[in-house]
């Protein structure tokens, strides 16, 4: 017997909400291009990681894209290169839903993926299997003697008559016996205290010159004469 859907919006939400991961693998399916249509005879296939796809509606149309992640408790996809920016200026991950979207590339380093597909291992090509193609300067093959070998960039920097010269003088002096080091002569003290820390002249004794101090002066004032009539 058939399974019938209902019509009433809130069923078809509680039925999309309460899918378990089989259903929800079926629902994320996405449409392939022309190209896979004819080579794999199929319409649409679920998407998984590492598949290609093209966005069809909105700021990011007619990007295409590898998948990074695919979000099922959501219906999402994440896309490398696409993102949002949040109100802090800072950029995350733009979930896209798969009705936006159209398969151009497909991963098929799954066995049963291929399977499913009715494709044998050896009509695909390194990209479709994941494996990276590696080059001669990852392996560190050495170059083929067919190659020409490029000649050493030449010098093209000019030199002037004097700094020629000089250049030359510097080896020879490198090669030559070493130069005596002059001494430089102290210049001659001027200030008079220049001379006393020379020991031109002797310093002076200041002990000599001081004075003793006076005892303070009392400043009692004086008592007025007794008069006659005091007596």
């Amino acid at each position: 017997m058939a399974h019938r859907s209902s019509t009433a919006p809130r069923r078809q939400r509680r039925e999309l909400y309460n899918a378990d991961a089989f259903h929800r693998r079926r629902r994320m399916a996405v449409p392939l291009s022309r190209e896979l249509r004819t080579r794999f005879h199929r319409r649409s296939i679920p998407v998984r990681k590492g598949d290609t796809v093209r966005i069809l509606s909105g700021s990011y149309v007619g990007s295409e894209e590898r998948v990074a992640r695919v979000d099922r408790r959501s219906y999402t996809v994440i896309l490398n290169n696409i993102t949002l920016k949040t109100g802090e200026q800072k950029q995350k991950p733009l979930p896209i839903r798969t009705a936006h979207l159209l398969l151009t590339k497909l991963n098929l380093s799954d066995a049963w993926r291929r399977r499913i597909l009715s494709v044998a291992k050896e009509e695909l090509t390194p990209e479709e299997l994941g494996t990276p193609t590696s080059t001669p300067e990852e392996t560190g093959a050495a170059p083929s003697a067919a190659s020409p070998a490029t000649p050493p960039e030449e010098d093209t920097m000019k030199l002037t008559d004097a700094e020629r010269e000089f250049i030359e003088d510097a080896g020879t002096e490198e090669h030559g016996p070493p130069a005596k080091a002059v001494r430089k002569q102290p210049e001659p003290p001027s200030t008079p205290e220049e001379k006393v820390i020379a020991g031109e002249i002797p310093p002076k004794d200041t002990t000599a010159e001081t004075k003793p101090s006076a005892p303070p002066k009392s400043r009692a004032k004086p008592r007025p004469p007794k008069s006659e009539d005091d007596a």
